[in-house]
């Protein structure tokens, strides 16, 4: 649309009703009422102040792994330590196998699946479930001098009451006897349990949430005594562990820490090689698949401890199995040297000894790089059960082959099953749960009540890592695009919700705030600011336990972004990106020289169209034709003819301008109202690719601050200085906009394809009762 220009359009983008205004307003309102009230505990910047605290729990632990009853036994020595400012009546300990046991809130709590689609994975689970025997049995909980210690047990929660209260500062002892079954995590979806080979009649162990631990204590949630019922998973205390491990003698353990008796558990040729392996730089075998073999098929008599040492960790897991081998090598991190390890089964290759630890140690200098040095000696992977599970120093990772050593290469959208037998599920798994050592085992934020600040944060540096392991690596998480589908679904929560309440879990906690880091990286912060802020928090968070205002406030405060118009769309909401481009309008500025105006206005109407009576009455003989008498001036009158009167009007608008106010008339600038409106609701930038009909293409980026006054519509003035004939929203696909169809201007045609099926039709009865009558060919 082409129209002579009218100054107030340098205005119109702000005319908007009172209503828009309010929605606006909401929009770009600062996050007060929702963030709590910063102090000297947690400052206004988003760091730790003066008078923050965190407690602290050391554990000596004694455990015995029971391979005949599929079972563990232990003894543990809790020391508490009460640094905050407070005195305490009680502790709350996780007990976190009781919901495993049958009167659960996570049994009794839940709800019926979909029958219409149930596989048999799903059905398994159901009945194993009622069936397994779970929960702790606590045989002794004393204190420091054997004392008999008053407690109650809540369910998946254990109180001591303690008779003396402790005092700020003070420290105090548990004992504890205890035993539980250990499930079959084949059978039943957890974060621990064994893995039944009847192939050759062994196990696989990965034990997890396996020993009662201190519940959290903290400056903004007190006690967190919450429940768990299986999706917000866990908020610990840093502290110091030391755990021997009793499993069968031909057992290969793997676990939190760094082994103490390699002399006692190792044979001397695998001695050597593990001491080889900390300056090995590609996997070097510890335990080679042959001696894995030999193992496992002959078992030896007898039991011995595997000791292990951890410091500063928040939780300890293990795995044991006759059937693992074990590879390691040398990875830098800073000035840190660590040992990355993979344990492993047979029937695991040809892809563990391959990728596994390469994916360990590639994981550790990407995040590092992007956060801070891995402060830990070892990180380890683990092939078992579970499908990924994180924990200090150890994960537990399933993908592995098919029995016959094939695997899929999927780089296209593949289902949960064709993943775990990938290539690219396997890796993507190990970048994953080693990423989680450093958000949450590190940067400790609490899972139980936001998934989103270590599922999220971790996968969007997943998608980093993974972009930087290959071209084209087929990440699942963290492309704009990819989290469409999950944004203009039916049944979602804002992010900032409870992690047991959730919605479509995985597309919430991990895919969704993954995304949002990935769009203010690329669209809205840059790089370079982002990538400061970003490591700013991970610093400052480093061995202390976040909230999410934190995070937010570190953002900013670091990047010296305003973002609170971000948190409040993507974290608070479930509103989704919809931008439309509706409408171009060029303005063109009449100069009043009747010699460049007139042209102009003659070729405008030239391109005007044609009504259908117009075209058809073209060339037929009218009245006039036949009686020339009728023609007068105006029948010749070209209206867009120069006249002397044009001339005369010309010069005396020159006569009263300015040199300045001439020079403006001249400039041959063309003036374009391009028009959006925002249909999904959620307030994005604005990135712009412009072609001008010479072939030339620039691309504008346009803040997020545009939609200010008004939310719903707003129109952008671009000057030029030569026609356009072409304006697109998102080219690169950088801001999740669910629908492409309206992001261009003039529209585009939609392409899509189709597929011809052939109509089968079921046998009829009839058929039915004949041998084989079914089979007949009807075509």
């Amino acid at each position: 649309m082409k129209k002579h220009l009218c100054w107030l359009v340098l205005t119109f983008t702000l005319c908007a009703s009172a209503e828009e205004q309010l929605s606006a307003a909401e929009k770009f309102a600062q996050l007060g009422q929702e963030l709590p009230t910063p102090g000297e505990t947690r400052l206004a910047s988003g760091a730790p102040g003066p008078a923050y605290w965190q407690q602290r729990a050391d554990y000596r632990i004694n455990v015995e792994l029971d391979d005949q009853r599929q079972r563990i036994i232990g003894s543990e020595q809790i020391t508490y330590h009460n640094l905050s400012p407070h005195t305490l009546s009680y502790i709350w300990v996780q007990l976190d196998q009781n919901r495993f046991r049958p009167d659960s809130d996570d049994m009794v709590t839940a709800t019926a699946p979909d029958f219409e689609a149930f596989p048999y994975r799903g059905m398994q689970n159901l009945l194993s479930r009622r069936e397994f025997d779970g929960g702790f049995v606590i045989s002794q909980l004393t204190g420091a001098n054997g004392e008999p210690l008053r407690y109650t047990i809540n369910k998946t929660m254990l109180r001591i009451d303690l008779d003396i209260p402790l005092g700020a500062g003070e420290s105090f002892v548990i004992n504890l006897n205890w035993e539980h079954n250990i499930l079959d995590a084949v059978a039943i979806r957890a974060r621990g349990g064994y893995e039944y080979f009847a192939e050759d009649d062994n196990y696989i162990y990965e034990i997890a949430q396996w020993y009662p631990r201190v519940a959290a204590y903290t400056d903004f949630d007190g006690w967190n005594n919450k429940q768990f019922l299986g999706s917000g998973e866990f908020t610990l205390e840093l502290g110091d562990f030391e755990v021997n491990i009793t499993v069968p003698a031909d057992h290969i353990v793997a676990a939190t820490g760094v082994l103490q008796n390699t002399e006692e558990v190792l044979s001397e040729a695998q001695q050597r090689r593990y001491q080889q392996a900390h300056s090995a730089d590609e996997p070097l075998f510890i335990v080679t698949p042959e001696e894995a073999v030999d193992n496992q098929s002959n078992k030896a008599r007898g039991k011995q401890t595997w000791r292990f040492k951890a410091d500063n960790v928040r939780d300890f897991a293990f795995a044991s199995s006759r059937k693992f081998i074990w590879d390691a090598m040398a990875v830098t991190s800073g000035d840190n040297e660590v040992l990355a390890m993979s344990f492993y089964p047979n029937e695991a290759e040809p892809l563990w000894s391959q990728y596994s630890t390469e994916a360990v140690a590639h994981t550790i200098e990407v995040y590092s790089r992007f956060s801070f040095d891995y402060p830990y000696p070892t990180s380890i992977s683990v092939n078992g059960p579970i499908g990924g599970m994180e924990y200090p120093m150890i994960t537990f990772n399933k993908p592995r082959p098919y029995p016959d050593e094939t695997y899929w290469d999927v780089r296209q959208k593949p289902d949960d099953y064709t993943w775990e037998r990938s290539k690219y599920g396997l890796i993507s798994v190990i970048i994953h749960e080693v990423g989680h050592n450093y958000f949450p085992m590190i940067v400790n934020s609490d899972e139980r009540q936001w998934t989103w600040m270590d599922e999220g944060l971790n996968t969007f540096l997943q998608f980093i890592t993974e972009q930087e392991w290959e071209p084209e690596y087929p990440s699942r998480r963290g492309e704009p695009k990819d989290i469409v589908e999950y944004m203009i679904s039916e049944g979602q929560v804002p992010i900032m919700t409870n992690s047991e309440s959730l919605l479509q879990f995985g597309s919430n906690a991990y895919a969704k705030p993954a995304t949002a880091l990935n769009i203010l990286r690329e669209t809205i912060v840059g790089r370079e600011l982002f990538d400061f802020a970003f490591r700013e928090y991970a610093q400052r968070w480093k061995f202390k336990r976040p909230t999410p205002a934190d995070f937010f406030r570190t953002l900013e405060d670091a990047s010296g972004v305003d973002l609170d118009w971000f948190w409040r769309g993507w974290f608070y909401s479930t509103d989704h990106v919809d931008i439309s481009l509706d409408k171009v309008t060029l303005y063109r500025l009449d100069t009043g020289n009747p010699d460049v105006d007139k042209p102009l206005a003659r070729q405008d109407d030239e391109e005007l169209p044609q009504t259908i009576s117009e075209l058809r009455n073209a060339g037929q003989e009218t009245r006039r034709d036949r009686r020339p008498q009728l023609n007068d001036f105006y029948s010749q009158y070209d209206e867009f003819a120069v006249t002397p009167y044009d001339y005369a009007k010309y010069e005396e608008l020159l006569a009263g301008l300015e040199d300045r106010e001439r020079a403006q008339l001249e400039s041959g600038k063309l003036f374009y109202a391009v028009e959006f409106s925002n249909i999904g609701g959620l307030v994005m930038p604005l990135p712009l690719q412009i072609e001008y009909e010479d072939g030339d293409t620039e691309d504008i980026m346009i803040p997020a601050e545009i939609w200010r006054r008004n939310a719903e519509h707003v129109t952008k003035l671009f000057i030029t200085e030569k026609p356009i004939s072409r304006i697109a929203f998102d080219p690169y696909l950088q801001t999740s906009d669910s629908d492409l169809s309206n992001n261009h201007f003039p529209r585009q045609i939609q392409k899509s394809r189709f597929q011809l099926f052939k109509q089968s039709e079921e046998p009829n009865p009839m058929l039915r009762q004949e041998p084989d009558g079914w089979k007949q060919d009807d075509s």
